[in-house]
């Protein structure tokens, strides 16, 4: 079986690209009427063009690119900017373009057809391939290889996430999993081992100990709600219990084991009042309102620069019937739509943004993983890892853990929105987790019938 960089054999089941490989392009140009965007199928045959030749373009003097700074990572972004601008000479305007992932993708979308575009685009994980439906992004092979950017150095099970029949749409940038952070000094108070829990049950019972210790208005255990968070963390406690969100096409929220997880979470807000969402959970923990809470590895420096305590970072807990991690975080991407000049000047930044030196000092500034691997082993992460150990947690988990998502949540657009929706009616409003997953699960197999099976 083939295995990862990291040498984890990667999961038996279909993947990401031979899912896409089912489609042909032919047929996505269909799908353009019944997905969101501007584009037809004519734009998406003429957008996906790769017959470019790099050697006779002149790279643009100036592009825009729109972040959404990943992990409060702003000021490493533009350090990284002045840096690839006294190299080139190539100007960077960097765009606030949203204050998350789909903050940026609703923008990219309403600016498409439009002269507002930028040459380069955040992409994540439930967005890229509706990006590539769209006709709206380029393939990178073609530049990248007229640029060396050696594209076999990514991991490369994070640069196959964005591949579709050989070619890839994105690059990696951002990519983290969640991890479980928590308070050493509360644990300590709590009598608790500095450690965090192997398994959810032992979080039950550690639960109440910690609530003991903690404000009247704070919960053992922090876990955010929203858009591209909801359904990503919920995996974990999902996959652990035998459940999923679907079996391939197949959406699963009506199985026993997918109700039991649905109503152990309802419980765990609402029942025994063991967690919260909090105004901002990660500014609730550093401020010591939760014991712990469920965040992103891409948030990790924010968090030992917010927090006056010892932080501590473990793997996501088990379920009864064992682990699972899923991936996320997001890539880059270049519009199809920009003059090769702009494309050919958004390619050699994102080649520059992403080589060993630059990925091993994002990751250094915000605890996403680096994405290449001579970066992970290399003399930066090396050097981190022996100093706070906290940032090779990611790492480790990502060799022992994670797996693949489900794909209603990843390919069916709006899935993931839909999903959020039936979470927070079980979190917010105390809903059944029957009745909220038989309410969203007629959606989802709607997206579905309407988005991806007639293209397949």
């Amino acid at each position: 079986m083939p295995t990862s960089a990291f040498g984890k054999i990667v999961d038996a089941q279909v993947s990401r690209r031979s899912v896409l490989a089912a489609m042909g392009v032919g047929s996505l140009a269909a799908a353009l009427a019944a997905c969101s965007g501007p584009a037809t199928g004519d734009n998406l045959k003429n957008n996906q063009k790769t017959d470019v030749d790099w050697a006779n373009v002149v790279p643009a003097k100036e592009i825009t690119w729109w972040s959404n700074h990943p992990g409060s990572s702003k000021e490493i972004e533009e350090g990284l900017i002045a840096k690839f601008t006294a190299e080139t000479g190539i100007a960077v305007k960097l765009v606030t373009a949203g204050a998350n992932y789909d903050e940026v993708a609703q923008r990219f979308q309403a600016a498409s057809g439009t002269d507002s575009l930028p040459d380069l685009v955040i992409a994540s994980d439930v967005w890229w391939f509706r990006y590539f439906l769209n006709g709206q992004i380029m393939p990178l092979d073609s530049v990248f290889d007229y640029l060396k950017a050696d594209t076999a150095d990514f991991n490369t099970t994070l640069f196959n996430d964005y591949e579709f029949e050989g070619s890839h749409y994105a690059a990696p940038y951002a990519r983290s999993t969640p991890l479980f952070y928590y308070n050493k000094d509360v644990f300590k108070k709590a009598g608790l081992p500095d450690r965090g829990p192997a398994m959810w049950a032992e979080f039950e019972e550690w639960a109440p100990k910690l609530a003991a210790v903690l404000p009247s208005d704070g919960a053992p255990l922090g876990m955010g709600v929203g858009t591209s968070w909801s359904a990503w963390w919920m995996s974990n406690i999902m996959w652990g219990r035998g459940a999923s969100w679907s079996k391939d096409w197949t959406v699963t929220l009506d199985t026993p084991e997918a109700i039991e997880a649905g109503e152990w979470v309802r419980a765990l807000y609402n029942d025994n009042k063991f967690a919260s969402i909090g105004n901002d959970t990660q500014a609730d923990f550093a401020a010591g309102f939760f014991g712990c809470f469920l965040g992103s590895t891409g948030s990790l420096k924010g968090i030992l620069d917010a927090a006056n305590f010892e932080v501590g970072a473990a793997f996501l807990p088990d379920g009864p019937v064992g682990p699972g991690v899923p991936t996320g975080g997001t890539g880059l991407a270049i519009p199809s739509s920009r003059s090769p000049e702009q494309q050919l000047a958004a390619a050699q930044f994102l080649a520059f943004l992403t080589n060993a030196e630059n990925t091993a000092e994002f990751s250094k500034g915000t605890g996403y993983m680096p994405v290449r691997s001579s970066a992970m082993t290399g003399e930066t992460m090396t050097k981190l890892y022996q100093e706070i150990p906290l940032y090779k947690t990611a790492v480790e988990q990502l060799e022992t853990k994670t797996r693949t998502q489900d794909w209603v949540r990843v390919f069916v657009p709006s899935g993931d929105q839909i999903l959020t929706e039936g979470i927070e009616q079980i979190i917010l409003k105390n809903t059944p987790a029957k009745d909220a997953f038989a309410a969203i699960t007629p959606r989802l197999e709607q997206a579905y019938k309407e988005n991806v099976e007639p293209y397949l």
